[in-house]
């Protein structure tokens, strides 16, 4: 599969480059990290939530738990996650469960943990089961310029 367009010309419009890692078909990121033969705390995954306001994004490492009460305290939020279906509605473009980690691409809130924000390298789903996208540190935080960030998971 190629990339979604919503996710190739955000890439492009930010002047990104990025390579794409094919890899057996995996159900999870974290999955995704081990059939890519690549350490799963440098694939960042995407967990949407919503409630009453609207759709978030959080980025967290493949390999760490969303502290989501943590969260909902700190944005003073009902914060739920959200199903299959409103993920699917959301991302169109994309294989439901393979939700890439770019908020701003999506026009979605998007808060982003802080171990993901120190990487040299970053993987993350390319919109499928099959590839990741992984570009250098610097490049994915420019994605996520203005997104709130801090520890908003643990492994």
């Amino acid at each position: 599969m190629n990339l979604p367009t919503t996710v190739q010309d955000f890439l492009t419009a930010h002047g990104i480059r990025y390579s794409l890692v094919q890899h057996p078909r995996a159900a999870t990121s974290r999955d995704c990290a081990a059939r890519a033969h690549v350490p799963a705390d440098h694939v960042a995954k995407a967990v949407i939530l919503n409630d009453a306001q609207g759709f978030v994004m959080a980025v967290v490492p493949a390999d760490h738990w969303l502290r989501l009460k943590a969260l909902r305290k700190d944005l003073d939020r009902p914060l739920k996650l959200s199903d299959e279906r409103e993920i699917g509605r959301l991302f169109r473009d994309c294989v439901p469960g393979a939700v890439p980690p770019l908020g701003p691409a999506y026009d979605m809130e998007t808060l982003v943990d802080d171990d993901v924000m120190a990487l040299g390298d970053v993987y993350f789903e390319a919109g499928d089961h099959e590839q990741l996208v992984h570009t250098d540190g610097a490049s994915f935080r420019d994605l996520l310029r203005g997104a709130r960030h801090g520890h908003i998971s643990h492994a």
